[in-house]
């Protein structure tokens, strides 16, 4: 064999190797390279998740049952209140306690019929006056003056789209289900990662759908749910 023709196929040879042993390491690489990314984007929705489970149990405190969808939580958000109860004086203060109890004996015995509202107003007078009373204080404060604003970064306006998805909104429903005979009210908001995934490897994004079904669960990030109580827990705890 020619000397030059060798020396071709040789280094053709080793070009070859390369490229294969390249195209080895890159299949090996995309799927760690996908779970990296979806790990990294399904921090920042489990956040979002997270901070709409916080809004939604606000509106149940408030309302009685949980928001059926984005408009009317960022709504609540924006203009509705909730109440804060702060405790004055302490149950660990002998004197605070004692005159609480005397108080309410004193109203009790004034009037048998008095209402739990009529006590705490004594209280109040009482503690008005100087008095160490224990009692509990309902406080009404703006939505937004109280969830979030520890968090500069917090954006009402992003909270409700998946990230990373193009805008898509987050998937919200709400239901009132009768478990034991008891009215729950119930909710769930999902990301699916179909939408999550958006711009990602598209085969491997259905291959991890394929994972969640065949282990029964969702294809995505949700928190809480409408078939059965769970405490609004989310798929990731």
């Amino acid at each position: 064999m020619n000397k030059g023709l060798k020396i071709g196929l040789e280094i053709l040879l080793a070009a070859l190797i390369c490229l294969f042993v390249w195209l080895i390491v890159k299949s090996v690489q995309k799927p760690v390279k996908f779970n990296q990314e979806l790990k990294a984007r399904s921090e920042v929705g489990i956040q979002r998740l997270k901070d709409i489970r916080t809004l939604q149990v606000a509106f149940k405190s408030a309302t009685g049952r949980f928001s059926p969808n984005v408009d009317s939580l960022k709504m609540f958000y924006e203009t509705g209140k909730m109440d804060i109860v702060m405790q004055i004086g302490s149950h660990d203060d002998s004197l605070a306690v004692a005159n609480t109890e005397a108080i309410k004996a004193a109203v009790r015995k004034a009037n048998k019929k008095a209402t739990p509202e009529q006590i705490a107003e004594k209280l109040r007078e009482a503690y008005a006056a100087g008095t160490k009373v224990v009692f509990s204080s309902v406080t009404e404060i703006a939505v937004k003056d109280t969830l979030f604003n520890n968090r500069p970064d917090f954006c009402i306006d992003s909270l409700f789209y998946i990230p990373f998805s193009g805008r898509q909104l987050t998937e919200m429903e709400s239901t009132i289900k009768t478990v034991s005979g008891v009215q729950v009210p119930l909710f769930e908001a999902r990301m699916p990662y179909k939408a999550l995934c958006k711009g990602m490897d598209n085969q491997l994004r259905i291959n991890k759908d394929a994972e969640c079904r065949d282990q029964n669960k969702y294809e995505g990030l949700q928190v809480g749910s409408i078939t059965a109580p769970n405490n609004n827990a989310g798929n990731w705890e």
